[in-house]
């Protein structure tokens, strides 16, 4: 489905992430942890294409990732990265609608018209229509971003095999908007969308995620399936923060304090 094969990044001499092999189990919720500069944004640039490791390879159903063009690429996958510097004017409605542009060349469709209106409607956002993005606040913006690349990996047949890389996509929202966007990406899992993130909350990691990989200096330390299998030795060995872990059991998710 997904996967990297002897991956490693470096800056001159400095080594940004080690020398990685890691899978992607396709229609899963995949969550990437680890204090700053761990290596998490790193890994999820060349993951998504956005950045060519400095060896190895990153292969999209079974094909090496350069060997897509940049429309097919972009029909692939979506990227909500963490900051959008936009320097002119526009609309939201066509900052939205700028998810479907690998999919027309000068006009949209009345369904590229038709998954933009899901999608904005899916983010509870259309209180934001014909606004000027310029003048929205963080998590303003954060949710039309969210619309728009909803939007471009968005079918009203059946999708296939997509992927949707969220890099800190919750840091300018507040609490019910957090939980709102990761569980819109949590249900995208059940329309054959691949989901690979990076969050900084361990809470929020276990409650939706369906994989954790935990990162430290360039490597994945550990890989976590279960939410029972964090412990507060793997929490202090990657965060360096002594915890606690409580567990209320009858099918409740544990709880982590600090």
């Amino acid at each position: 489905m997904l996967r990297a094969e002897n991956i490693f990044f470096k800056v001159g001499n400095k080594v940004l992430l080690h020398e990685t092999s890691v899978a992607f189990e396709k229609n899963r919720f995949h969550v990437i942890m680890g204090p700053n500069g761990a290596g998490k944004s790193t890994i999820l640039k060349i993951l998504a294409g956005g950045e060519k490791p400095s060896g190895g390879s990153v292969f999209f159903l079974g094909k090496e990732i350069s060997q897509f063009s940049q429309t097919e690429l972009a029909r692939l996958r979506a990227v909500l990265s963490q900051h959008y510097n936009i320097t002119f004017p526009i609309s939201t409605n066509d900052m939205v609608m700028m998810g479907r542009y690998p999919y027309f060349k000068t006009v949209p469709s009345k369904t590229d018209k038709e998954i933009c209106r899901m999608a904005i409607a899916v983010m509870e956002a259309e209180n934001l229509l014909d606004r000027d993005y310029n003048t929205l606040s963080g998590g303003e913006t954060q949710k039309i971003q969210m619309s728009r690349i909803l939007a471009q990996i968005w079918e009203t047949e059946k999708n296939d095999n997509k992927f949707l890389f969220l890099d800190e996509p919750v840091s300018h929202l507040d609490l019910k908007y957090q939980h709102q966007l990761l569980q819109v990406a949590k249900d995208m899992c059940k329309k054959n969308i691949t989901v690979i993130a990076i969050l900084h909350d361990i809470n929020l990691s276990m409650s939706y995620a369906d994989r954790i990989l935990l990162m430290k200096r360039g490597e994945i330390k550990y890989e976590i399936k279960n939410q029972h299998e964090i412990t507060t030795d793997i929490i202090k060995d990657v965060f360096d923060m002594d915890s606690k872990i409580f567990d209320p059991g009858n099918g409740h998710k544990p709880v982590v304090v600090f």
